[in-house]
């Protein structure tokens, strides 16, 4: 352990303890150690408030609030360390032992990344790092490498939802990014395209109040001859921001519509939008692998129970053998379990570890209100503006865009 400013010029800080006193957490100390050396110092609750104005914070990667029972009657110096952090860009993870739920919320709302739980869970702090070290839950390279495809050929970014059982919430999770993505920016609002290729069950015109419309069935029977004004012709614009392609009036069978077929519209719909949102059935057919090879981002929609967690082996299983990108898959947890719920949250790490995958993206559960905005054919955003899950969804729309926009410049 280090002081805030070391001796050694030459040894960067890395992060920092605050705490009342470092040696109640003798646990987190051996953590630090383990995790950084010698590139961490400790500091006191008002000497970290003087520490961020200082030219030694900017090195500052992240900092360890550790607080207990009797720091509750401080929570509102907790949170403007926390707040003057997140000023100074420096990340927070907020150790807590024997702290109510309602003081942990309080924290949390002020902005801390991250909540680890003392006694420290072993490895937990270092996985703690690990996410704070990446821009975002979904693995930004793909992201990246989409808007650098878009920046040399303008075609958009395609992203997949696909609920491994049925109930999990995918179509209201693609829904609802399709809007907040087409509303993450008043002066430069990106083009989005929805679109539902459950032919038979989708429910997107559904969430969003639009009709079913005979021209969709034409398009899909006969994409050799479709060209933009027949694509565009079978869309339907949604508050002047979102352009739909909803699933045909009629019941009809999933292979329909040929590999080819699916690659057509993909194609057609990237080169007009910069973000394509896909919507597909449960069910794996012969054009899921076109869709699968296209995506730069598949989501694959899971909740914390046995029918998922088989679902998620069968599948892996299944894409395993046809040597097909199991690694796109990125798996969004919905109705998660809360910051506090410590018992639900080792149930999501055991989930993760047992299926060998990684659950990047938590989603809470919105409650009665998502179900009434289906029913009333509008996006959490018009209907519940403050609902949890809105607000989760929002955020990894502001995420995506942001980091599309990065690499394109960069690009």
């Amino acid at each position: 352990m280090t002081s805030a400013t070391p001796q050694d010029d030459n040894i960067a800080i890395l992060a920092c303890t605050i705490s009342r006193d470092v040696q109640n957490f003798d646990l987190l100390i051996e953590d630090m150690e383990a995790a950084l050396g010698e590139n961490w110092g400790d500091l006191g609750f008002a000497e970290a408030l003087a520490f961020f104005s200082q030219p030694e914070a900017i090195s500052l990667q992240f900092v360890a609030l550790a607080i207990d029972s009797e720091d509750e009657d401080n929570l509102s110096l907790m949170g403007e360390i926390i707040s003057q952090a997140k000023e100074k860009k420096i990340k927070v993870v907020l150790i807590a032992e024997d702290v109510t739920p309602a003081s942990l919320h309080q924290l949390l709302r002020k902005g801390a990344d991250e909540f680890v739980p003392y006694p420290l869970p072993e490895g937990e702090l270092q996985e703690a790092i690990e996410r704070m070290k990446q821009p975002d839950p979904v693995v930004a390279a793909q992201v990246a490498s989409a808007a650098q495809a878009s920046g040399d050929s303008k075609e958009g970014a395609l992203f997949v939802v696909h609920g491994l059982a049925g109930g999990v919430g995918a179509t209201t999770f693609a829904v609802n990014l399709a809007w907040e993505l087409a509303c993450v920016s008043d002066k430069d609002a990106p083009t989005v395209c929805l679109i539902d290729l459950d032919l038979q069950y989708g429910t997107v015109s559904t969430y969003l109040d639009l009709p079913r419309r005979e021209t969709v069935f034409e398009m899909l029977s006969d994409t050799a001859s479709m060209d933009e004004e027949v694509f565009s012709q079978a869309l339907q614009t949604y508050e002047e921001k979102l352009e739909v392609l909803t699933a045909p009036s009629d019941m009809v069978p999933l292979d329909l519509i040929t590999p080819e077929d699916i690659q057509r519209v993909i194609d057609t719909a990237r080169k007009r939008f910069d973000y394509v949102i896909v919507d597909m059935p449960k069910t794996l057919i012969l054009w899921s692998e076109t869709v699968l090879q296209a995506a730069h981002v598949y989501f694959a929609m899971i909740e914390l129970d046995m029918r998922s967690a088989q679902n998620t082996l069968r599948l892996k299983r299944a894409l395993q053998a046809e040597e097909l990108p199991f690694n796109k898959l990125r798996f969004a947890l919905n109705r998660a379990p809360k910051f506090t719920d410590l018992n639900g949250k080792s149930r999501v790490k055991r989930m993760g570890e047992s299926l060998g995958v990684a659950i990047d993206l938590q989603l809470p559960d919105g409650g009665k209100q998502v179900m009434q905005s289906g029913d009333h054919g509008l996006p959490l955003a018009n209907s519940a503006a403050k609902n949890p899950l809105r607000r989760e969804i929002a955020k990894l729309a502001k995420s995506l865009h942001s980091l599309g926009s990065s690499s394109a410049e960069a690009a």
